[in-house]
């Protein structure tokens, strides 16, 4: 049997290619040679630089760009520069706001389809990148990647002002502010500016009184999941943070920070000042 065939076009004489193994039509034998390869895994274009091969002479040529530096296309908005036309048509949309992919579940939409078909997980509950040491499964393979890292203890990102390396890019880029002191986030509430876009979200529920995180054992609501995890531990009495010096267990970090001084005699008066406040 050949690896490819053609049929009449019902628009007229036009020549169609058909995949031997799937039977999608194909306008040009080129395209169909092409797309046979995503059924055989060949990959005949190889980079000089690093191992990766790819299927595509144009995809090869964009990733060259990685090794180079090169990024052909300007936004016409801002200063930045991108590596491919379709990162650009992305990046546009931060600027005029456009969202073309909407959710058909609630009324979230997307400037991006890969980001609308993550979102959607989130209503099936498909999480298709499972761990191959522990149980856990993920929603996209990003997500994957920075989990195997708590098994390995690999951060591959550093800082290049200080010693600390990090598990995630979008760490590093938050701890770099540390050094710089940007904060890029304002409050149109207020005249607060914030370093990540999630502490300006968590901010200005203390305008709107938003708690959106509801407590499934008691009828309390939190205005952030990590307020409503620690909570939680009222009721299951978890105490997850132990004191190395006696035999004392805190449900919370900073209830046991607090604690420690009473062993090294740290910060005595902040203690008993805090303490005071609480007896209040």
């Amino acid at each position: 049997m050949s690896n490819s065939s053609f049929s009449q076009s019902s628009k007229g004489n036009q020549k169609q290619y058909l995949c031997a193994v799937c039977d999608k039509p194909f306008t040009t034998r080129n395209i169909l040679t092409v797309h046979r390869r995503t059924h055989t895994g060949k990959k005949p274009f190889p980079c000089d630089v690093c191992e990766k091969s790819f299927s595509q002479k144009s995809n090869l040529m964009i990733h060259r760009r990685t090794h180079t530096g090169e990024k052909p296309f300007p936004c016409d908005v801002c200063d930045k520069w991108f590596n491919t036309n379709s990162e650009l048509m992305v990046h546009r949309r931060t600027h005029t706001g456009e969202k073309p992919f909407p959710c058909d579940v609630c009324e979230k939409s997307f400037s991006q389809k890969s980001n609308l078909m993550v979102h959607r997980r989130t209503h099936t509950g498909e999480k298709p990148f499972p761990c191959d040491v522990c149980d856990k499964w993920f929603n996209t393979n990003s997500e994957l990647t920075v989990h195997r890292r708590t098994h390995t203890g690999e951060k591959p990102f550093p800082c290049d002002v200080c010693d600390k390396w990090f598990k995630t890019s979008n760490n590093l880029t938050v701890h770099r502010r540390t050094h710089t002191g940007e904060k890029p986030f304002p409050c149109d509430v207020c005249d607060k500016w914030f370093n990540t876009n999630s502490e300006l979200t968590v901010h200005r529920r203390t305008h709107t009184g938003e708690k959106p995180f509801p407590c499934d054992v008691c009828d309390k609501w939190f205005k952030t999941s990590n307020n409503l995890k620690v909570h939680r531990r009222r009721h299951t009495g978890e105490k997850p943070f132990p004191c190395d010096v006696c035999d004392k267990r805190f449900s919370q970090k900073s209830n046991f920070m607090v604690h420690r001084r009473t062993h090294t005699g740290e910060n005595t008066g902040i203690l008993q000042n805090l303490r005071s406040y609480i007896d209040q």
